[in-house]
């Protein structure tokens, strides 16, 4: 059944404004059940209006809503940043084999000023790096096509991702997708009006998004497609 998620209330923005200066549990715990009620319900809506439209055009990447939906509490073990909380909100759909949300995924956040959709490879590790460059060696010339897509560039303005200076040892120097090669991360994003997010028209727009990313998702997950399990794939450390 067609979802119909109506967008969020101006007050979940209100609610990351105001936690973003009040980033502490003292604030945040009493103001729980606010958040429940003005954030993550509606985001669980959310994701569910999108699995509806990830049912056209990328139907292995639907993802059970409470499995998509980033936890609020930020793990803050490794980093020097002891904020407990997230100032931002977000979903992941991986494919539906994927281990811990990796492989290539699709993705989007919103703040209380911007909004974003992703997709693509983000923080692939030694191995998974390898498998992707292998594939890319192979079949440059199909995914050279897929990412000059007119409305791929037109909505994301094209490939992204961090390159090495040089061709990865065992590399050839002289082939013709060295630039692909020497990439770290391949994806895709684009920044969409914040206002969407109050609006029943947010789903659809990201939808609209996603199905042009989806040629490029499936391209780059195809090493891992057959195995029936394999390395967890990190993806965002946020």
């Amino acid at each position: 059944m067609k979802s119909t998620f109506s967008g969020f209330s101006p007050d979940a923005l209100a609610f990351l404004r105001a936690l973003k200066r009040n980033n502490r549990r003292e604030w945040f715990q009493p103001r729980k059940e606010k958040y429940e009620t003005l954030i993550k319900a509606p985001m669980l809506e959310l994701v569910a209006a999108l699995n509806h439209e990830f049912a056209r055009f990328a139907p292995d990447y639907i993802t059970p809503p409470e499995k998509a939906v980033y936890r609020i509490y930020r793990d803050t073990r490794f980093s020097p940043d002891k904020t407990p909380y997230k100032t931002h909100v977000a979903g992941v759909f991986p494919r539906h084999n994927a281990v811990k949300r990796g492989g290539a995924v699709f993705y989007f956040h919103f703040t209380a000023t911007d909004l974003l959709a992703f997709a693509g490879v983000y923080a692939p590790d030694r191995d998974e790096l390898k498998a992707y460059r292998h594939l890319l060696l192979e079949h440059y010339e199909e995914f050279y096509a897929i990412i000059a897509d007119k409305q791929l560039n037109k909505l994301t303005g094209g490939l992204q991702g961090e390159q090495l200076s040089r061709m990865p040892k065992g590399f050839p120097v002289d082939h013709p997708a060295e630039a692909l090669l020497r990439h770290k991360q391949w994806y895709v994003e684009c920044s969409l009006d914040v206002k969407l997010v109050t609006s029943s028209k947010m789903a659809p727009e990201l939808a609209k998004r996603f199905a042009v990313m989806a040629p490029m998702v499936e391209f780059l997950n195809r090493p891992f497609t057959q195995k029936k399990s394999h390395k967890k794939m990190p993806f965002m450390a946020f």
